[in-house]
């Protein structure tokens, strides 16, 4: 178990999460980012990092896995930590009006403010209807690709059609001893690009595509040593893999953060539209995650939102000064130590 101490908390790292990082290092704040997702970027990065978005200023079109590494580059100079592929479990105020926060794996991080950025709330993935899939879990079953290296000489089999599931074929390809694709559909949900890629590595043999079946059982005691799969005419194979990885999306859920005493309202956080906090002073939601009156869910009104918050925080911290905004046209961008 480890602890972290930091300035700002900020519970998804997300578009939002991210800029929540750049505003609050204009006001020499540090953060320390926690999500559930093994990589930065939220659903930009995780399920639809191709997709382009029409509605960021400046930016008559933009990929959504572009905006990621733009913001990642923007949050650079203020040297935020991440605890990826986490969730966050518990959070506490202290007696000296500080915050704890403990993850899923442990670890725990205290600050003096917390930003609830969590899109659309905790993501879970969507499981298949196998029987003994549990069985399975961190025993060969992965629902998530946090380190393509674990796959490294690994027979592979994917399922899925979607975004998600073509990228890490093609990425896995290059890695893993195999990779099989499997999908019960010809059709894919996924970029024509990443599809014709995907097809292309099946025709030179690198990977194996089956369509018109799933995964309907899984095989071995202790570790996962094969799947069954079930094709759409009924008929069944049997496949030797070290590896199942089902890619069928992820739901969101508030999951913990239902919990914390926070109030909630169509499955969000309520807050203050004035200054987006809780009912819980010190604690912030800005993004999707929060609802008030004419609540708008775009990434734009959550960068707006997490400006504001952080400014009614910096004056809540220090009552006795002024604080008054001055631009980065004026002061430039300088780095946190």
């Amino acid at each position: 178990m480890s602890q972290i101490s930091t300035d700002v908390i900020i519970i998804g790292a997300g578009p939002c999460g991210l800029f929540t990082v750049f505003e609050a290092g204009l006001l020499k704040w540090h953060c320390h980012l926690i999500d559930y997702l093994p990589l930065p970027g939220g659903q930009c990065a995780e399920i639809y990092p191709k997709k382009p978005i029409y509605d960021i200023p400046g930016y008559p079109s933009v990929l959504a896995g572009e905006l990621v590494d733009n913001l990642m580059e923007q949050a650079k100079p203020f040297h935020p930590t991440f605890s990826l592929g986490e969730r966050a479990e518990s959070l506490e105020k202290l007696d000296d009006g500080t915050f704890r926060v403990v993850t899923s794996r442990g670890t725990t991080v205290v600050g003096k403010t917390v930003f609830i950025a969590g899109g659309l709330g905790c993501f879970e993935p969507r499981k298949p209807s196998i029987d003994n899939l549990a069985d399975f879990e961190d025993r060969g079953v992965d629902y998530i690709v946090r380190d393509p290296e674990t796959f490294r000489g690994k027979r592979v089999v994917i399922g899925g059609g979607g975004d998600s599931a073509l990228d890490w074929t093609i990425v896995l390809a290059d890695i893993a001893a195999h990779v099989t694709l499997v999908h019960r559909s010809q059709q894919f949900r996924a970029a024509p690009d990443s599809v014709h890629k995907a097809q292309t590595l099946a025709d030179a043999g690198r990977i194996t595509m089956i369509t018109d079946a799933q995964v309907t059982h899984l095989l071995g005691t202790d570790r996962l040593t094969g799947v069954t799969l079930t094709h759409n005419d009924g008929s069944t194979d049997d496949l030797t893999v070290e590896h199942f990885i089902p890619l069928f999306g992820l739901s969101p859920k508030l999951g913990p953060i239902g919990s914390w005493g926070l109030g909630l309202e169509k499955n969000a956080i309520t807050v203050d539209p004035t200054t987006f906090m809780t009912n819980v002073e010190g604690v912030y939601a800005v993004g999707d995650i929060s609802e008030y009156p004419n609540k708008l869910k775009l990434i734009l009104c959550g960068f707006h939102e997490a400006a504001v918050a952080l400014n009614v925080e910096y004056q809540r911290q220090h009552p006795e000064k002024k604080h008054v905004l001055k631009y980065t046209t004026v002061t430039g961008i300088s780095e946190l130590p």
